[in-house]
């Protein structure tokens, strides 16, 4: 186990867009999308009907599976509509938000001197247990397991991520009750990875009851995947619990305080933003209230690598503290690849010039520049994954289907975000992300 990690491998794609550190509105929703599509491993069902009366904290759905598992409205006020999909898949439940939000009382209490009993039926019945996630596999927690550890990373290297001390700078004791409370669901500890650039100045380099590591390097460094597999990788039959930054402010919350507060600061990020800077916003607020969104533009949430379309009639979802834009790229480029000088275009080897000018930002679309092709072997999705396992053989094991393989090459170590890099730097433009994801599907299937 370190406790100082320097990761060489990755990469940083320099992309136009970041968010200044201002916030430059509050947004108050006039309808909030509670969408079950944003957890894994759940299958939902619904608790309310059409006209019914909520508070922020009553539950709107729960899991069929284990109906202890609650998601609750953000918000108080009406439901306005349940949203269906093809053979009436369930999409969202859509409140109608009041103009004074009244909460459900959970009761504050001390997190020092909870039991874990006590934090596990806070969380479930707050609706906040679904923002544990589980790995192997990336679902949500199973309640009736205790983990090796919990790990969470207090930064992310994405492309035009959120500066979550800027974010969450003042919330420490939040999240210092986040950290204590979920300390009583392990006993191996909770981990928290901190910025070694920022680490002085970090809030959470001074946090009690986690142990501090200091991680440096390139994206994905600030994946929490990445840092757990150089901290004390997943084996099988091994259990662990991840959770982000923002939730572990909201579960500190609701145990300070009794009452449950989703509202955070998101990033309005990317090269078609009008204005990149912060807003304060709930999950679940309509995309066209955050920010104002032009024809042709893509509206992410996340960021490009490994964000969800949301459309600009979507809705923010239960993880994002990020909204990225991005211009359709729809233009063909004359002679393309072959062309001696594209000074517009980055490239992550050196088969163009951009090597030559480091500190340049992109203005980057959503052009591929082609389609999928034949898969060409190269080391270059070695050179971007700072992680133990031969990420190409992982690959081919999950397109082969092939179970004893995908454990052998590091399946329970990895989700689809830890290999989003080779999306972007794939020759052959294929979806590796979703090839990961097919592996997952198919390992729980199988070994359930």
């Amino acid at each position: 186990m370190s406790n100082n990690i320097h990761l060489k491998k990755g990469l940083d794609i320099p992309m136009k867009g970041a968010a200044a550190q201002r916030v430059v509105k509050t947004v108050v929703p006039d309808t909030v999308a509670l969408k079950p599509t944003d957890f894994k491993g759940l299958v939902p069902r619904l608790l309310v009907k059409e006209g019914d009366r909520v508070l922020a904290g009553s539950p709107i759905l729960c899991d069929k599976q284990n109906p202890d598992i609650l998601f609750t409205s953000p918000v108080s006020g009406t439901v306005a509509e349940v949203v269906r999909g093809d053979k009436r898949k369930l999409l969202a439940v859509l409140v109608k938000a009041d103009a004074e939000q009244e909460y459900v009382d959970f009761g504050p209490k001390d997190p020092a001197s909870l039991s874990a009993e006590e934090v596990r039926q806070l969380l479930l019945k707050s609706g906040l247990w679904p923002s544990l996630i589980q790995r192997p596999y990336g679902v949500a927690a199973n309640p009736e397991l205790r983990p090796k550890s919990i790990f969470i990373s207090s930064f992310s290297t994405a492309p035009l991520a959120p500066d979550t001390d800027f974010v969450l700078g003042d919330k420490a004791s939040d999240i210092q009750a986040g950290i204590l409370a979920l300390g009583k669901l392990t006993d191996g500890g909770v981990h928290l990875c901190v910025n070694q650039a920022v680490e002085a100045k970090s809030p959470f380099a001074k946090m009690d009851g986690a142990i501090i590591h200091t991680v440096s390097g390139p994206h994905p460094a600030g994946n929490v995947g990445v840092q757990i597999s150089h901290i004390a990788p997943i084996m099988k039959g091994d259990t662990v619990w991840t959770v982000s930054p923002l939730l572990v402010a909201a579960i500190g919350h609701v145990v300070l305080t009794g009452k449950l507060d989703l509202r955070r600061r998101i990033a309005i990020t990317g090269p078609a933003a009008v204005e990149p800077a912060y807003v304060e916003a709930l999950p679940g607020t309509p995309t066209a209230q955050l920010t104002q969104i032009e024809e042709g533009v893509r509206v992410i949430g996340g960021d490009v690598l490994t964000g969800t379309i949301l459309g600009p009639e979507g809705y923010l979802g239960f993880f994002d503290n990020q909204l990225t834009l991005l211009k359709e790229g729809t233009e063909r480029e004359v002679l393309g690849w072959a062309k001696p000088f594209r000074p517009k275009v980055h490239s992550s080897s050196w088969c163009y010039f951009s090597w030559l000018t480091p500190k340049k930002q992109y203005d980057m679309d959503t052009n591929l520049h082609g389609g999928p092709r034949a898969f060409v072997e190269t080391k270059c999705f070695e050179d971007v994954t700072p992680i133990d396992i031969f990420p190409i053989y992982l690959i081919k094991a999950c397109l082969a289907g092939d179970i004893e393989k995908m454990e052998k090459f590091g399946i329970y170590e990895v989700l689809p975000e830890d290999l989003a890099l080779c999306d972007y730097v794939d020759p052959s433009k294929n979806d590796i992300q979703a090839i990961i994801q097919d592996g997952i599907d198919l390992m729980i299937k199988e070994m359930a």
